[in-house]
């Protein structure tokens, strides 16, 4: 049996809910991925161009700062990652995660929270900063059979 790992970036609560009941359903150890700066709800404004977020996403190379490093992901043979869908890919502190680590020969399989999108180019957008694993597409905002889906996988 494979260990597995659900690892998170939640900007609202959304996101670590969903993680949560993954990581209880896979029987997964749980992380969350934390900007060294908390976002505050100003930053999160969208529709703000010079919101930081906004700024984050205009520049596919930003890297956001992650506030540890401190996930063994040399235990895991598989880890879940979830995120808010941002500009219809992963925000760019996922890249800042995968590129913080050897996922080489792991198992990636996506989940997110989005408000009407799906999860657009996140696969691509994510597979250079985890090079030599597989990147898998989950879903987007699970359903309760979605999440015992998702664990089984």
């Amino acid at each position: 049996m494979s260990k597995k790992l659900v690892a998170y970036f939640s900007a609202s609560g959304n996101t670590a809910n969903l993680a949560k009941k993954l990581a209880a359903s896979a029987s997964a150890d749980l992380y969350e991925i934390k900007p060294a700066v908390p976002y505050t709800s100003a930053d999160l404004n969208w529709q703000n161009k010079q919101s930081r977020s906004s700024i984050e996403m205009s520049d596919h190379s930003s890297r956001p700062a992650i506030a540890d490093k401190n996930a063994n992901i040399a235990e895991y043979d598989t880890v879940y990652i979830g995120f808010p869908v941002w500009w219809y890919i992963a925000p760019t502190i996922i890249n800042t995660f995968l590129e913080s680590y050897d996922f080489s020969g792991k198992k990636i399989i996506l989940f997110a929270t989005s408000g009407g999108s799906g999860f657009g180019k996140a696969v691509q957008n994510l597979t250079s900063s985890a090079p030599g694993a597989e990147i898998v597409e989950g879903k987007v905002n699970p359903s309760a059979k979605d999440i015992d889906a998702l664990a089984s996988m």
